[in-house]
C-alpha cells in the first residue's frame, strides 16, 4: 500500500520520508475508529467517576479512592476528545485565549486533588478540590459550545437578582 501511495504521489521509492510524515501516516485513524475509541475512553471516564463516587462511603480509604477514581475519570473523559480531533489540535484548542483560564484551573484542581489525598492527607480538602474540579471541568466543557458561557452567566446573574 505504501508503494502505491508513493507512486501515486510522485515520490521516488528511495526518497526519504520526513519524521512528521511518518508519524502522521502511522497514527491516522479512520473516523469510525476515532468515534469508537472516543466512546470507550469517555465511557471509561464516566465509569471511573461513578465508581469513585460509590467508593466515597467506604470507612477508611473511601475519600482517597474517591479522589483517585474521580480524577482518573476526568482525565479519561478529557483525553477521549483527543480521539475526535487529534492530540495536537486538542492541546492547541485547550490553550486558546478564550479557554486558557478554564484549562489552567481544571488542570490545577486535578493536581491539587491528588496532592491533598497523597501528600497532605487532607480528606476534606480533597473533596473540596473534587467539587472545584467538577465546576472547572464543566466551565471548560461549555467553552466549546457557542454562547453557552454567556447564557450560563446570564442565568446565574438573573437567579441572584
Amino acid at each position: 500500500m505504501d508503494k502505491l501511495r508513493r507512486v501515486l504521489s510522485g515520490r521516488d521509492e528511495n526518497e526519504e520520508v520526513g519524521l512528521t510524515s511518518q508519524i502522521l501516516d502511522s497514527t491516522t485513524l479512520s473516523f469510525g475508529t476515532r468515534v469508537k475509541w472516543f466512546v470507550i475512553c469517555f465511557a471509561g471516564g464516566v465509569l471511573c467517576s461513578i465508581l469513585g463516587t460509590a467508593l466515597l462511603f467506604l470507612p477508611k480509604a473511601g475519600v482517597k479512592l474517591f479522589a483517585v477514581f474521580y480524577t482518573l475519570g476526568n482525565i479519561a473523559a478529557l483525553s477521549s476528545t483527543c480521539f475526535l480531533m487529534g492530540p495536537f489540535k486538542q492541546l492547541k484548542r485547550m490553550f486558546e485565549p478564550t479557554r486558557l483560564i478554564a484549562t489552567i484551573m481544571m488542570l490545577l484542581f486535578l493536581v491539587l486533588t491528588l496532592c491533598a489525598v497523597f501528600w497532605w492527607n487532607k480528606r476534606g480538602l480533597a473533596i473540596i478540590f473534587c467539587i472545584l474540579q467538577f465546576l472547572s471541568m464543566t466551565w471548560y466543557s461549555i467553552s466549546y459550545i457557542p454562547f453557552a458561557r454567556d447564557a450560563v452567566m446570564k442565568c446565574f446573574t438573573t437567579c441572584l437578582s
